[in-house]
């Protein structure tokens, strides 16, 4: 069974091939606790948001969380909501915040399959996506993956979307097609797992490193903590200093070190996400990853 112990340890296993904190932030050793994110609003000229565990787990909307966006508007902040979720195109993220009940603007919605998508390049791609996923934002020839291992065969790279259907079994046929045949694997959502209302799942991050370890050589994440999403938040912040700007996430390997390694300042979420019913001291402490500020929710 998944539980945040066992999910941090394989963090830390696969620490080396995530991007480096930078020294200062490492050694820290003072995390300051807060009581809401407004306590600190005047110390950030942008907040950047995590969904699940922060705004939400699974398809509720956490208590509070449309309001505190709200207020950090009319304070002045811009929002941005960073997301590793890859399952929808953009108009279903936008669809998926309103159905939650937060008032977001398409434009405060950065994805990591944005990301992934923009790395496209052109031949046959075996995309791995969620059943209802019509994948129309695709540029290039797409072939949905399923069961039959000749598939796996034709594609020049792969994408991967969404772990939604995936099993064992499809897993097995992809490592075999790149043992015979090594090709790009882009992994649109570098989570290893999600909060969800019943516990964790296994996200694609999971079936990536899974990849990495069976020997595959041209494996790419996207999302946090990797480079390419933050380039697309700041792309929209051009006039905001990368220490203005407040990342809040609840998971230390994606959230807050991605954002330490940009030089942004951070939040760690404690009562939702990874860390739920966990005091986050011993993990920071052993992962060496001190976030700015703690609170239990925003």
């Amino acid at each position: 069974m998944l539980s945040a112990p066992k999910i941090f340890e394989r963090y830390e296993q696969i620490r080396p091939r995530l991007p480096a904190a930078p020294p200062q932030f490492s050694a820290r050793k003072v995390t300051q606790d807060i009581r809401a994110l407004t306590d600190i609003a005047s110390e950030a000229s942008a907040f950047v948001f995590d969904a699940f565990g922060v705004l939400n787990v699974g398809d509720t909307l956490i208590e509070g969380a449309d309001r505190r966006l709200d207020q950090l508007r009319a304070r002045g902040c811009a929002i941005r909501i960073l997301t590793n979720a890859a399952s929808y195109d953009r108009a279903g993220a936008v669809a998926k915040f309103a159905n939650l009940g937060l008032t977001v603007l398409p434009e405060e919605i950065i994805t990591s399959r944005d990301a992934a998508l923009s790395a496209l390049t052109p031949g046959l791609w075996g995309v791995i996506a969620a059943p209802e996923d019509d994948l129309g934002d695709i540029a290039h020839e797409a072939l949905r993956l399923g069961d039959d291992p000749a598939t796996f065969d034709r594609a020049d790279g792969f994408l991967f979307l969404s772990s939604s259907g995936w099993t064992d079994a499809r897993q097995a046929m992809l490592q075999k097609s790149l043992a015979a045949h090594d090709r790009p694997v882009l992994i649109a959502n570098a989570d290893l797992v999600a909060p969800r209302d019943d516990g964790f799942s296994l996200e694609p991050g999971h079936y990536g490193h899974w990849l990495l370890d069976d020997g595959a050589a041209r494996v790419r994440f996207f999302g946090k903590p990797f480079g390419e999403v933050y380039d697309l938040v700041e792309a929209t912040l051009p006039s905001v200093a990368p220490d203005r700007i407040v990342m809040c996430g609840d998971t230390l390997h994606t959230d807050i070190l991605g954002a330490a390694a940009r030089g942004w300042r951070t939040v760690l979420v404690t009562q939702d996400g990874l860390f739920a019913g966990h005091d986050t001291n011993d993990f920071c402490e052993r992962a060496a990853l001190n976030p700015d500020w703690r609170l239990n929710r925003i």
